[in-house]
């Protein structure tokens, strides 16, 4: 065990547990658990949705991907990018005016309708679920690989964290777990950038130059290719990554931590900023760690290229850099876990609990305790499916909740802003048509089948060849939802679309003839 990193460990844990019970004492509401009151500021929320957004996957993922593949580790970069564009002019505001505390209370704000805000919240609790248990399983990897700690008692760490952050301290310890991730990782992230610059004598031409010997790829290095074969895989991957950050419940729930629309608008353009440095960034650290640590140190230490950006830090800091980058590392994970049960504790909570078993009646007491249970229950089910998927290539878990974020939610999102014919028979099936397409897909993707043993789940040949399913899935989402409300019988209310669309634009609340 690396004696350094784990004090640096233990004192990411002592900081997130003090703030955890400051927050717990401002937690007493219902507002106050869902949504912090509404009460951050736009830099604070810009902060907290780039700390929630930024994940290991980001950090370590896409850092040891541009290492090993050059090119084609940068498409993830952009996708992500971008991603926020569309969150900016199309969702942020929006649902901000309409929503409460969940994406299915913003649905509902036009469909009044049970089944409409059971069938969201069902999406809620899928993607949040997918995603949870890739993270939990890259957490259980990542701590065995850096600290040496068993598998089992890395979940069960990073399992019991997050169910204490969520449970005592509520979205406001969430936010300000995020917020410090954030800024720990900005700071890293530019030092061993810095750093790798210094090495190039800060310049770019050089630096492009002397990766193309620095790898077996060669020249090859630096053009698109070397991992995504297929030109139509790499759509859709883009399109699932563009589309579906719109729709990730986790994200969406973050516009509800500020006071109105305009700090909703302002937080995205925060966000941006910052993600935005933090992906050029990486740039530095996949052309480092491919140029002073070497493809295969960073294949033999994880095949996936994972420790490419730790082993980078040691190679350029010693160990004390090594300790702080994957302690930084480990706040990574932390803050996005706890977003993740807190986004499906809220639909179940809020949404089936409040809403659907006891019709709105439930009072604020019994509201608290069910999002307090919620949290616990998504936690122990999250950790127990994490410990079975040990052994599971678990990737596909993080596209497929891309892609059902953009084929279930999306559509529903969007349709219900801007389309007056859109009714609750297209609502209901374009968020089913989308997420049981995903799945399935995803199903008879070569994620799940591969004709060589240990290659993929199951051995065979895969029926539907493509890795990620949002160029076909996306579509049908949208597709559902309008041949949904042609073939419906029941007619959209008029007068309702304008007032949703003034509210959405506007954000005023109540509206008089």
């Amino acid at each position: 065990m690396h004696g350094l990193a784990f004090f640096l460990f233990l004192i990411i844990v002592v900081l997130t547990l003090i703030i955890t019970y400051f927050a717990s004492k401002r937690t007493r509401t219902t507002s106050e658990f869902y949504t912090a009151d509404s009460s951050l500021t736009s830099w604070q929320n810009g902060l907290a949705i780039a700390g929630d957004y930024m994940s290991a996957a980001s950090f370590l993922g896409i850092a040891g991907m541009i290492a090993l593949a050059g090119f084609d580790g940068f498409f993830y970069s952009i996708g992500f990018l971008v991603a926020y564009l569309v969150v900016l002019y199309i969702v942020a505001e929006p649902l901000r005016n309409l929503g409460k505390y969940t994406m299915a209370d913003m649905i509902a704000a036009r469909f009044d309708d049970k089944k409409v805000r059971g069938v969201a919240a069902l999406n809620t609790i899928a993607i949040s679920i997918f995603y949870m248990i890739a993270q939990l399983v890259g957490a259980g990897g990542l701590i065995k690989l850096l600290l040496g700690i068993d598998y089992i008692y890395s979940v069960l760490i990073v399992g019991i964290l997050m169910t204490v952050y969520v449970v005592f301290g509520g979205m406001m310890a969430t936010s300000w777990v995020q917020i410090v991730k954030a800024v720990l990782l900005m700071v890293g992230t530019f030092i061993i950038s810095i750093i790798v610059f210094a090495k190039f004598d800060f310049s770019l031409i050089k630096m492009f130059n002397e990766v193309k010997t620095a790898t077996p790829l060669g020249e090859a290095f630096l053009n698109p290719g070397n991992k995504f074969k297929d030109p139509l895989d790499t759509i859709s991957l883009n399109l699932a990554l563009i589309l579906g950050t719109a729709g990730l419940p986790h994200i969406l729930i973050r516009f509800f931590t500020v006071k109105d629309a305009p700090a909703a608008r302002k937080s995205v353009v925060h966000a941006t900023w910052i993600i935005g440095i933090f992906y050029i960034l990486t740039i530095f650290l996949g052309f480092g760690a491919a140029a002073f640590v070497g493809y295969d140190k960073i294949v033999a230490a994880n095949p996936a290229g994972n420790m490419a950006a730790p082993l980078l830090a040691e190679a350029l800091g010693g160990d004390f850099l090594f300790a702080f980058i994957s302690a930084v590392a480990f706040a990574t994970i932390l803050a996005v876990v706890a977003g993740l049960v807190l986004s499906a504790a809220s639909a179940f909570a809020h949404d089936f609990y409040s809403h659907i078993l006891r019709r709105g009646q439930a009072t604020e007491k019994e509201q608290m305790v069910a999002a307090r249970w919620a949290s616990v229950g998504v936690s122990i089910l999250s950790i127990l499916l994490a410990l079975f998927a040990q052994k599971m290539n678990v990737a596909f878990l993080v596209s497929l909740a891309f892609a059902v974020a953009a084929s279930a939610n999306l559509p529903i999102i969007v349709l219900t802003i801007f389309w007056r014919r859109f009714n609750t028979t297209g609502a209901i099936a374009g968020m089913l048509v989308g997420l049981f397409s995903a799945l399935l897909l995803v199903f008879f993707s070569p994620n799940v089948w591969a004709p060589e043993p240990g290659v993929a789940i199951l051995v065979g040949e895969p029926l539907f060849k493509l890795a990620n399913p949002g160029i076909v899935s996306i579509p049908l989402g949208f597709i559902a939802s309008i041949v949904g409300t042609l073939l419906s019988l029941k007619k959209a209310d008029s007068k309702k679309f304008d007032e949703i669309l003034v509210k959405a634009n506007t954000g005023i609340k109540e509206l008089t003839n």
